[in-house]
């Protein structure tokens, strides 16, 4: 059976749809995580339909099978995490307890770009719950998801009741 695109993608063996390599997504400025909006989808598929972008890819049954039981798509999948929780503020540490997402120095900066009232940013915070969910990094997208509770206890006047649900319920996917 041939592999996905997105697998290929993940794979470093194939491009995105508009001839970007997984490493090259990986490697973008923090303006352009802001201003670009069709990476996302590559980085953290989901198996509907994007609104946003009709090039996304739409993750199979076989797509979340190849995730799970590869360590090196995971691998990847984690490196991509790295990227857009630097883009937020937020890093990952390997405790006694184990994984652990905190505001990093950068968070007082980076959060004037994101944690506003409305902000694309909470679909894109969806999007990668889900996605880490899904295709077994369960433990990345519950130490963000504890991470991200805490931001909203301490800024309910920007981030909704509603969107908190939504994260909520992404991360039990």
């Amino acid at each position: 059976m041939a592999r996905s695109h997105l697998l290929q993608f993940y794979s470093e063996t194939a491009s995105d749809h508009r001839g970007r390599s997984l490493q090259q997504l990986q490697a973008q400025s923090l303006s352009a995580l802001e201003s670009t909006h069709d990476y996302i989808q590559w980085l953290f598929p989901l198996p509907e339909r994007s609104g946003a972008s009709a090039h996304a890819p739409i993750l199979t049954p076989a797509d979340i099978a190849a995730f799970r039981a590869s360590d090196a798509l995971r691998t990847r999948l984690v490196q991509s995490l790295a990227v857009m929780l630097r883009f937020y503020g937020l890093e990952s540490a390997d405790t006694a307890a184990g994984i652990e997402i905190r505001r990093s120095p950068s968070f007082r900066e980076r959060s004037d770009v994101w944690l506003k009232p409305f902000n694309h940013n909470f679909l894109r915070l969806t999007r990668i719950l889900r996605s880490l969910s899904l295709l077994g990094c369960g433990a990345q997208a519950r130490a963000l998801f504890a991470c991200l509770e805490e931001i909203y206890r301490e800024h309910y006047d920007i981030v909704s009741e509603e969107t908190f649900e939504y994260w909520s319920r992404a991360v039990v996917a």
